[in-house]
């Protein structure tokens, strides 16, 4: 429930009125209370009753009795009775549902009676808020005051009174703490009446606010306004590993929401037979070791044979269990538990729409360079032996004479091997074979030649 400066704007974001729960129609706040009789008029004769709830910072509520008279509504900001000056706070709800919430908190109407004094005038409003201004700073002295006089205790949080006259130091710790000497520091620095006081852990943490495990904010800074006690028998029943690191929240006590289903679950066990109770077989006595709450199954192992397990249902354990009670005994358990093979095999679906689960193991292969590829290796060997035969005859006219035809058929089948040795790429033989010949030749080859000529 949110006013309407709080709620969301556009595409989804929500605006934020960023007046902290102190907005006009005060329902910002986790400690809010719907007026649902507001629009109901009395009965002819009947006189509101004059009793107010007033609220003030971290959802502290009071009541207060408004024997002046005032109209108050909802918002309002109101100087209210303290034990020493005045306080500042905002009227949260009026009429008959105060009534309701009083008689619900066991809060008495005589006794002692605390009153509104007035509307809260400009110059209160004022002062309220040069207060609250100096509470972080004051908040940052104040933990260090505590660590250097060595104090086991950690403060959460100060709340300065509406006229500036008393402030209030909540802190934490796990034992009694002695911190006389740390409330003269406080007096001395602050030059104000100091107030100490102990809230639990859980209390610290709907102050300071969180992230849960869960992934949402904590529900005692959201919603959760009183605290259960939780213990370890909830984890028990909802069949949760004792590991305290999971079970723990925020303030290092047990998660308020192991409550939350736990009478679900003692319902579910109602119809379960007791763990502890035993099986008798001709085979030997069974004893309990799991239940599933959610299939309805249970499982027992023999004595000395604590590996084997052996899964039967609620009904069939309540069936040997009548049996037993008359002294009778079935064979073994293995004629129930048959009766529950599955097969574990896995049937997986294309649910994806794809073909293959690991298409993207392989890296892919371009296309360019396989048909590159498919186009060299397509060329015949016959081409490349034609394509060396020119240059065959080349190198035999530029050396002169023709060789005998012997020699001429074994160069020829010389080179048609060579040819189907040599790479595919005939292009780069063919060049080799045209570069012109060497002039810088051996003196002894060229007198050789000149006798051929000769």
């Amino acid at each position: 429930m949110a006013c309407a400066s709080c709620s969301t704007g556009k595409d989804g974001q929500p605006k934020g009125c960023k007046n902290n729960g102190t907005c006009g129609t005060d329902s910002c706040n986790k400690l809010t209370v719907f007026d649902w009789l507001a629009n109901m008029a009395l009965p002819n004769g009947e006189a509101p009753f004059n009793w107010v709830e007033v609220r003030f910072k971290n959802g502290r509520k009071e009541y207060y009795k408004n024997t002046e008279n005032l109209s108050l509504s909802i918002g309002d900001i109101v100087a209210t009775q303290a034990q020493t000056g005045h306080d500042i706070g905002m009227v949260t709800l009026t009429g008959e549902l105060v009534r309701v919430q009083m008689k619900r908190k066991k809060i008495p109407l005589d006794g002692d009676v605390l009153k509104i004094y007035r509307k809260a005038s400009q110059r209160d409003i004022d002062i309220w808020s040069e207060a609250r201004e100096k509470e972080e700073p004051m908040k940052v002295k104040a933990r260090q005051f505590a660590i250097d006089l060595k104090l086991q205790m950690k403060i959460s949080d100060i709340e300065y009174q509406g006229d500036a006259s008393k402030a209030t130091f909540y802190y934490t710790a796990e034992e009694r703490v002695d911190f006389r000497e740390l409330i003269k520091v406080f007096a001395r620095e602050f030059r104000t009446r100091i107030e100490m006081k102990q809230v639990g852990f859980r209390q610290e943490a709907s102050r300071l606010g969180g992230i849960g495990s869960c992934g949402r904010e904590l529900c005692c800074s959201t919603w959760l306004t009183d605290f259960r006690s939780v213990s370890t028998s909830a984890a028990r029943y909802q069949q949760l590993s004792l590991n305290p690191q999971k079970l723990a929240g925020q303030c290092g006590k047990l998660k308020c929401c192991l409550n939350y289903e736990l009478d679900t679950y003692l319902d579910a066990l109602k119809a379960f037979p007791k763990t502890d109770t035993k099986l008798k077989t001709e085979k030997g006595i069974a004893v309990c070791q799991k239940t599933d709450i959610f299939k309805g199954h249970m499982w027992y192992a023999y004595e000395g044979e604590w590996m084997n397990w052996h899964k039967i249902t609620i009904d069939q354990a309540k069936e040997i269990i009548a049996l037993n009670k008359k002294n009778e005994t079935v064979a073994s358990l293995e004629e129930y538990a048959s009766d529950l093979i599955e097969d574990n095999k896995n049937e997986f679906e294309n649910v994806v729409g794809q073909d293959s689960l690991t298409r993207f193991d392989q890296p892919k292969r371009s296309k360019r360079r396989r048909n590159n590829r498919n186009s060299k290796s397509a060329k015949p060997k016959t081409a490349v032996a034609e394509t060396q035969k020119p240059a065959n005859r080349r190198k035999s006219n530029k050396s002169g004479g023709q060789k005998p035809a012997g020699q001429q058929n074994q160069n020829s089948a010389e080179g048609k091997s060579a040819a189907n040795n040599k790479p595919r790429n005939s292009r780069n033989n063919r060049n080799r074979n045209k570069r012109k010949p060497n002039n810088k030749q051996n003196p002894n080859q060229n007198n050789a030649n000149g006798d051929a000529k000769k």
